[in-house]
Formats: structure tokens, sequence, C-alpha cells
């Protein structure tokens, strides 16, 4: 991924120094297991322990001769290990994917621990913005239309909860990434005892494959990109939210807009919502992760090495791009602008038209038949829409001319907006436990 979109420790999770130092860890368990069993002499593993990780153009150098970057590193490693010799026994009975498989998932679940850090802060704005407005009176759009009367943190706590499910979801990747193969060259550990496995995997706190061939079946690594991309997708749901709701026509939400900032090189009344837009483009490059990577689980046999170049791209640019996503969406949801007057303004703007649903029912249950009631309350509306008469007024007209008397001072009641969200309370209860 490119810099700009970039936070620094994730940087740092994906960087070619890191993975380097990640493969010494690995190789030098392997090796101390090995010595611990008898199998290698136990004088190699200081000087192995003690030699420096390769740097990263020293290994790129190598493998232009080698075209294999395993070897390329080895041999880039064995050059730091004094004395030399004791380079012999790196690696002894594994093959590069043991290296690899369990250095990845070392990686996954460093770079799941970041995100799940930053999904924690993005569900505790939410939670605590959605409950500063469980009183906030806005009018609910189905097809972009109004329809009925709601609270701004009703919205808003429906998008915190999917923000927990999200975290969830990638708790669970996380334990099913969070696994260790190292059983030699096809996966039956003819080189390489089992327990070395083992005592791997406890030193990296993660857990021994179930089964392995030469590589980790990739189902569990595409499970892991598919929860970062709807991650992706509910923060571009927070934006979208945002971006319609900061339409001139609307105007009721507003990202922030610091001093000096500036909207548009060409019109300077501009206030646009970049970080929503920003938003919404890099969820499609999280997205765009999964099927490459799904694609990677059918492979020939024990191994091939297709799913290679492709994990390579995508899976640092699917972590870091979801990391940059979250960042920028609690920071959205954390100084977020909103009008409150705007939205009792734009309630009111269709003259009572999103009360037609209680009137229906009012009707109802005062002996119409719901075909007849529908009919009127709809031609009544009907007319409001084209004439812009507000709904009361045109109601009595057409129940007069039907013959159906209206309760006024019911009306009254059943057309104020807080009465269609006196029944939340139990939801914002549950939003108040979320953690």
């Amino acid at each position: 991924m490119i810099e700009r979109y970039t936070l620094p420790e994730m940087g740092r999770v994906w960087s070619d120094q890191h993975k380097y130092e990640l493969w010494c860890r690995v190789e030098t368990l392997v090796l101390e297991a090995h010595a611990a069993a008898g199998r290698v002499p136990a004088e190699v593993v200081q000087p192995v322990r003690d030699a420096p990780p390769p740097l990263p153009a020293r290994v790129a150098e190598i493998e232009e001769t080698t075209q294999h970057d395993v070897i390329a590193f080895l041999t880039a490693w064995a050059d730091n290990t004094e004395p030399r010799s004791a380079a012999a026994y790196v690696h002894h009975g594994m093959t590069s994917s043991d290296l690899l498989d369990t250095a990845l998932a070392v990686q996954l679940t460093e770079a799941t621990d970041l995100l799940l850090a930053r999904l924690d802060r993005l569900v505790a704005a939410l939670r605590d913005h959605g409950l500063a407005h469980r009183d906030t009176i806005r009018v609910g759009r189905t097809h972009g239309v109004h329809a009925e009367p709601d609270v701004w943190g009703h919205r808003v706590a429906d998008l915190a909860f999917a923000a927990a499910r999200s975290r969830d979801r990638l708790r669970a990747a996380r334990e099913r990434v969070g696994v260790v193969a190292i059983s030699g060259a096809v996966g039956t550990y003819s080189l390489i005892d089992p327990s070395v496995e083992v005592t791997v995997a406890e030193a990296l706190d993660l857990r021994p494959a179930d089964a392995s061939t030469q590589v980790v079946l990739r189902d569990s690594i595409s499970e892991w990109v598919a929860a970062l991309a709807i991650i992706a997708t509910v923060c571009e749901t927070v934006a979208l939210e945002v971006r319609h709701g900061q339409r001139t026509e609307v105007r009721e939400l507003s990202e922030a807009f610091g001093s000096g900032q500036k909207g548009s090189s060409a019109m300077p009344h501009k206030k646009n919502p970049i970080r929503s837009e920003r938003i919404a483009g890099l969820a499609r490059v999280v997205r765009a992760a999964v099927v490459p990577v799904m694609e990677g689980i059918p492979l020939w046999h024990e191994r091939d090495i297709s799913h290679s170049s492709t994990e390579r791209v995508f899976l640092p640019d699917a972590a870091i791009t979801t990391d940059y996503l979250l960042h920028l969406t609690a920071g959205l949801v954390e100084n977020l602008v909103v009008d409150a007057d705007r939205m009792r303004a734009n309630l009111e703007s269709t003259g009572g038209l999103i009360y037609t649903s209680s009137v229906l029912l009012e009707l109802v249950e005062g002996g119409a038949s719901r075909e007849d009631a529908y009919a009127l309350v709809q031609s009544a509306a009907m007319e409001t829409w084209n004439s812009g008469t507000p709904f009361r007024e045109t109601l009595r007209v057409r129940a007069k001319d039907a013959g159906v008397e209206l309760d006024e001072a019911r009306l009254d009641e059943i057309c104020r907006p807080e009465r269609y969200v006196a029944n939340l309370g139990p939801l914002f209860d549950r939003l108040a436990a979320l953690s």
C-alpha cells in the first residue's frame, strides 16, 4: 500500500525488515527444539541466536541469483553468523513453507491485534455518539424518501452493533489464522519430529495446524480477508450516512472542517465530505482482495505457489487499508457535526406526511376497512405532495367527503414525532452495555 494510507504500526508489521526478523525467530525456535532433543549440536544455538537479521537489500541482492527468497534469506543470515558453520543446522528438516506460513501466521495475528484495538475505538465512538443523540429527533428515510420519525441515535446504534459484530468476526478469524505448520516437504514430518511444531507453536502463542501438506490450506486466510472486507464495508456504511447528510438539500450532518482547510480549488464556499468519500473509495480496495485470496484455496496437490504472489500484494494491502479506514471512521464519528434543528426542520418539511401510518391505523381501529382507510389516507397524502397543503388539512377534506369523522384531539396525539420513538428505550439500554 502506498505511504499515504499506511499508518506506522501496521506498516511495520508488513515491512520486509520485520518479516526477516520473524523468519529469524521461527528458525531459531526450530533450532532450539532440535538442540533440546539432541538432534543438532547444542553449541550452534547461541551463535545463530546472536546473528542479526539480514538487511532486506542484502537478501534482494542474493535473490537476484538464487531466484528463491528463502534461500537468499538463509544465505544472508548465515553471512551474519559467527562462526558461519553454526548456520549449517538452520532450517534443519524444514521446507520453505514451514517458515513462510508460520511467520505469516505471526504477521496476521499481529495485524489483527492492531485492527481489534482500532475496532474498540470505533465501537466506543459509535456507542457514545448514539447515546448522546438518543433524543435527537429526525425523519427516518426508506428509499431516500421520508418515512416515519426516528432519532439519530437509533441509526447510529445500528452501526455500532455492526462494528461490534465485525470485531467478533475478526477475533474468530484470528484464532483460525494463528496456526503453525512445521511438517516438512509434503507435510508428513518425514525429516522433522512433530514435537518441534508443538514447541514452536507454544513459543509463538499460536497452535499447531490441524493438518498441512506443504502449506496451510488458505480457507482460514480467506476468512480473515473476508472479515476485513466486512469491516471496510461497515466503515463505508457510516461514511455513506454522513455523505447523504452533508448534501446541501439535507444539511443534517457534516464532517469537521478545520481552520485553514479548503474544500475546492475553484469554489471557496465548498465544504466537502472528503473523509467520507475517501472511506468509500478505500473500502473498494479491501473488498477487491477477497476473490484473489480465496482463489488461493485450490492449489495443485500438496502445493504450488500460485497463491504466493497474490498474498504478497493483497494481505498487506488489505490489512494496511483496513487499519487506515478504521482510523478515518473513528475520527469521523468522534468529530461529527450534527444539526438537530435542521433535522427537525427536515422532518416537518413535508407538512405531516410522515404521520400517515398512524392515521391509517387510527381509522382502521375506528371501524373502517383497511382498504377504505388506505385509499382515504393515500388520496389526502397525494394531494399534499402535489399542492403543498398540510396533510391534516387535506385529510379533513377527504374525510368529510367520505363521511368519516375525525377525532382531532386524537390526531394531535398521533401526529407527534416523539410518539414514534417511545419504545426505543431497551435498544439504548443494549447500546449502553456495548463495550
